[in-house]
Order: structure tokens, then sequence, then C-alpha cells
């Protein structure tokens, strides 16, 4: 689910120019979409504050900002309704309105005595998500299971939504990518006798109404997917599962993202967890002890030529090609060859990856992984798990068997620690869905005012600001389809406290051009970068620029690669040419000056920051 929000009115920029697991029922590098907090970055205020929330007599928190203005670029109207309140989002976290995800638990409980009691038809069906594998699939694994025990045919589905793809702003790359991997994903079952159909719904509030129908069409008794974290996904689950019961059909959901599945891991007080260290010492050793996180389920077996699946089933076996996306979400062919040559689809290219990562590039990986100007400093890996074509199980059992020591060594230990994230936020996801309705993960970062500057906003995406390496990573992502991790937090802490825009509108740039966006993870990093989510860092710790891209590209090789107007700079002008080449020398260049000015900037931030979050006593 794509996030909903606001947009408050702008005032002119003062920056200067310039239990256990069953498997049956801007940050880290193996998600490539969060950030990580460097103890190194700039740190501008040695006191952080405790937040402090002010309510008025109803309960609703004061806002130290403009009155709310819907803003399409950020709510679409179309979709979704408007801000949800602040007393909502307490309510969720209280337990007065139950979570999503606990809707479709209960769905599941409640109604499992008459899902088992239903009687079996013709056939069992699996439907695909963003699951596009046939290897360590845990709902296609159990309808597998179940159609063999049944003697039934196992078929298959995947469907897709043009609205749900304008909704939750998925990207033209990453529907390629899809696409490409189910017509291999086709193939593969087709092998196994096992039909895969691949429809488009017109109308996506209408989902379950249209699988319910599609089920009844091929007289399917069963049907098997694997569990989404989004909130409108759950809510749609849980919908399904309890009208299927009335339809005759058994929806079972199953966890099968994460490798430890939400909720499973507390605190000593019970709760889930809200920091990641104490989650990761809580996850890691779960995963070492627990076989049944370590067991990989295999593919499906072939159905049996005796069913007869190929005559029975002759209509879904012909679909030869696949609905096409819209215009505006379809690429052009030479950049989608372009991007399929930069990007093979499917489990088998993913897996290949893999092997090729630990036995070449994981020994090293701590010490290269922030290094945008090494191309092999990271496994490169994200898009897979975002489509699924790769389980995060998959990961960690063959980093696990590939370290061959009784304690995994530091590459292997970090590479495992990174995977981590992607549970964590998944777990964030869950047990917090007004993170799903744009709102921050920390009530008091509500009170924040943003700038709304478009022109800003234009040259942050277009690579335009001024600033080498923030226009280097821009232009990597227009051109890839994706960012060095360390870049994406250096852009996005740029956003949201260089140029004080809403965060909102960089994480939903990011989700309509990432191939391997991924909601969970896109919108904790830039809740990190904003200072507003989980495991965030202070708004008084902001990246400088330069700072960063001294750093991590120290000879500047990155930058000459994307911003070729740079590229016969010498020495450390290619950081600053600006501030470090005379003002004819840079004049020559072409390249624009710094959009603000850094220390202005910062100071802005901090000010906005502090009055948005009532620590402002002037």
């Amino acid at each position: 689910m794509p996030p909903k929000g606001y947009k408050r009115k702008a005032e002119p920029t003062t920056g200067a120019p310039a239990k256990r697991t069953t498997r049956g029922s801007i940050r880290r590098e193996a998600s490539d979409h969060g950030s990580g907090q460097d103890v190194n970055d700039e740190i501008v205020d040695e006191t952080p504050a405790t937040p402090k929330e002010e309510s008025d007599d109803n309960g609703e928190s004061l806002s130290h900002a403009d009155p709310v203005v819907d803003h399409e670029e950020i709510v679409l109207r179309e979709f979704y309704p408007p801000e949800m309140s602040n007393e909502r989002v307490r309510s969720y976290k209280d337990g007065t309105i139950p979570l999503p995800y606990n809707e479709l638990a209960s769905a599941l409980h409640d109604t499992e005595a008459q899902r088992i009691d239903l009687a079996s038809k013709k056939a069992v069906a699996h439907w695909f998500r963003w699951d596009l594998r046939l290897s360590d699939n845990t709902g296609l694994h159990r309808a597998a299971e179940s159609a063999k025990a049944q003697g039934l045919p196992l078929i298959c589905l995947y469907t897709f939504s043009h609205q749900d793809f304008q909704a939750h702003y998925t990207s033209p790359a990453r529907i390629d990518f899809c696409l490409r991997t189910l017509q291999i994903l086709k193939d593969d079952l087709a092998k196994l006798d096992i039909p895969l159909w691949v429809e488009e719904i017109t109308d996506r509030k209408r989902t379950q109404n249209h699988i319910l129908d599609w089920c009844d069409k091929w007289e399917i008794g069963e049907l098997h997917a694997n569990m989404l974290y989004e909130v409108d996904e759950l809510r749609r689950d849980a919908k399904l599962v309890r009208e299927g019961v009335g339809k005759g059909l058994r929806f079972t959901v199953h966890h099968d993202t994460c490798v430890v599945e939400p909720m499973v891991l507390r605190s000593g007080a019970g709760k889930t967890y809200s920091v990641f260290t104490p989650f990761f010492k809580s996850w890691e050793p779960y995963v070492y002890r627990n076989k049944s996180v370590q067991t990989l389920f295999p593919p499906p077996g072939k159905n049996d030529p005796k069913q007869k699946p190929r005559e029975v089933f002759e209509e879904l076996f012909s679909q030869t090609t696949f609905p096409a996306p819209n215009a505006d979400r379809r690429l052009e062919d030479k950049e989608a060859q372009r991007l399929a040559k930069l990007w093979p689809a499917g489990e088998h290219e993913a897996r290949s990856r893999l092997r090729r990562f630990l036995d070449e590039r994981v020994a090293k990986y701590v010490d290269t992984r922030n290094r945008p100007d090494n191309d092999s400093g990271t496994s490169g890996l994200s898009v897979h798990f975002s489509a699924g074509t790769l389980s995060a199980r998959q990961a960690v059992r063959a980093c696990m068997d590939h370290n061959k020591g009784k304690t995994l060594d530091s590459g292997h230990h970090g590479w495992i620690r990174e995977i981590c994230f992607r549970d964590f936020y998944k777990q964030i996801l869950a047990a917090n869905p007004h993170v799903c309705m744009n709102k921050a993960y920390h009530e008091d970062y509500h009170n924040v005012r943003w700038e709304y500057n478009e022109e800003h906003f234009q040259r942050w995406v277009q690579g335009k600001t001024g600033y080498p390496i923030v226009d280097a990573a821009m232009r990597q992502l227009a051109t890839n389809k994706f960012m060095h991790n360390r870049c994406r937090m250096i852009v996005a802490s740029f956003l949201c406290k260089d140029l004080l825009l809403d965060w909102r509108k960089g994480e939903n740039y990011f989700m309509s051009e990432l191939i391997d966006g991924d909601f969970a993870s896109n919108n904790a990093g830039w809740q990190f970068c904003s200072s507003s989510g989980t495991d965030a860092q202070p708004y008084f710790r902001i990246f400088n620029p330069l700072t960063q891209s001294e750093k991590f590209d120290p000879d500047g090789e990155y930058i000459r690669r994307w911003v070729p107007e740079l590229s016969k700079l010498k020495g450390k002008a290619i950081h600053d040419p600006a501030g470090r080449l005379s003002p004819a020398e840079f004049k020559k260049l072409s390249y624009p000056e710094p959009i603000v000015e850094h220390k202005a900037a910062r100071e802005r931030a901090l000010e906005r920051y502090k009055t948005g979050l009532g620590r402002n006593t002037r």
C-alpha cells in the first residue's frame, strides 16, 4: 500500500543559493532502500532532547505548522481518504483499533475449522504476488503438497491492476522486471505441466471478487498465497478468507517474505521491537538454532499426466503474451532491452548472482559496502529480494553454508545482519500500520513543517543541485533505475535537511523510479533520513554532502562516471567545484551553483525541527 499525505503552505526558502516460525500458516545493502547511521557523520548538537507531545483538550496533537492542505503528488485522492489524525494513530498503538495484521490473523483463526471442512473440487491453486520463484516458496509448496495428497492438479495465477501500479507508485522498470520474470516462471512451470495464468484486474477494489470468480470458473476449492504486510493487502486478504468460506473456497495465507515472521520476536517486556540492534540480537540466535527457519522448500513436482492437465486447462496453457501495462507505466523498447541486460530476471539469475557474491566478494563486504565507486562492493541482489525471485531464507542459508566455520566471519556476518533489516522493517510495517498511511513513525514529527519548492525538487530529481555526490546519485537512479545504498542516504538527507522538502515526495519518487522498490524498506529509509522513523538519526545529525563525498568516493570516480561535466577535474575539486575552483574555472564547467549553502540550510533545518517538536523556547 502506498503512502497518503499532505501539503502544507510553502514559505519562501531561506537557504542561500549556491513463538516459533512454522512457515505454514535507505538502509542496508541487502535491501538497498534505507539509511544507516554513521558515527562520523556531522553532528550539530550533542544534546538530544526527549520527544515531548502537546495535546489539546480533545487529545489531538497541536500542530505547530499551517493547516493541512492536500497535495495530489503525495495524496492520491482517487484511491485514498484524507490524512489520518494523530488520535487514530494512537488508537492503533493502544489496540483500540485492531491492526490489519491481526485482522487477517483473526480471519484465518476464526474460519480454520470451516475451511478444513470444505469439500475438495477439481484443482488446488497458488496465487503469486511478490514471490516469483519455484524454490523455497512457502505458499506454492503448501499448495503442491495439498494437491498431491488429494490427487489433484496444481495451477497458478498472477494478477495485477493498473490502479495498483498507480496508487503504489510502482516504477515502469519494476513492472518490466516482473513481466520478464513471469515469462521465465511460466516456462519453468510449463515443464512441470503446471499452468500459470496472468490477468489484469481493472478495479483494484474488486480484487477479491475477481479471485473468487476465477476460482469458481476453474473449480478450485483451495487457494494458497504468501502474505503481504501492507495495510490494503492485509485487509483484502482478510476479507477474501472470510468470503471464500461462503463460496466454498479454502483460502490460506502463509508467511514467506521474512526469515522470521513478524510479531514472533518480543522484548523482555513482551513488546515488538522498535529498535534494530536489540531486534538483531534476538533474531540472530533464533535463526541459528531453529532448523524450521533454515529448511528450504523444494520446487513443486510435476502434475500427474493421468490428470490430463494440458487438456483440462488448455486455455491457461495457451496464454503466450501477458496484458501490457498502461503507456505511463511502460518502458520504451530500447530502454527495456538495456535494462534487461543490466538486470537479468528470474530465480536462476538470482541464485547465480548469489553464488558469485559469496564466492568472490562477501569476504570484503564490510569494508566495501559503503563505497559507491566500487561496483562489486555489494551483492546486487536487492532487485531479486524485492521481486521474490530469491527468498531471504535462501540467502541466509547459503551464507551460513558458504562460511563453513562454527562462527560467521565478519563478511558473512555483516551481510546476514543486513538481510535482517528486511525482517525488521516488515515487522515495523505490520505492527505500525500508520506508516503505510504516510504518517511519521514517531508522532512528534507530524508537526514539522516542510517546504514544497517545486524548482528545488526538480533540481534534486534531475541531479542539478550543485552538490556532485548528490547529482551523481540522482543521475545513476535516472539511468539505471537503481542507486547505491550509501547514496540513497546522502540524497535523502539532502532533500529532507538541506532543502527541507517533504520526505514523502522523495519516498514516492524513489518508488516511481527504482527497479528494486520495496515499500517497507523504502519507507523506513526515508523516515530514518527525515529523523521521523524507527532507529532514526536524531534531527540534529545532518549529513554534510561534502564530507560524505570525500569519505565514500575519495577519488571522485563515482562522480566522474555520472557527472561527465566534472570528469576532467583533478584532486579534491571534484567534490566541491564551486568552492575549490576560481570563478572563471567553474564557469567553464557548465555545472550549476550549489542550490543552497549547506551551513545556512543546516541552521534552518534545526530551527524548523525544534519548532515542530516544541523545543524552541525562544
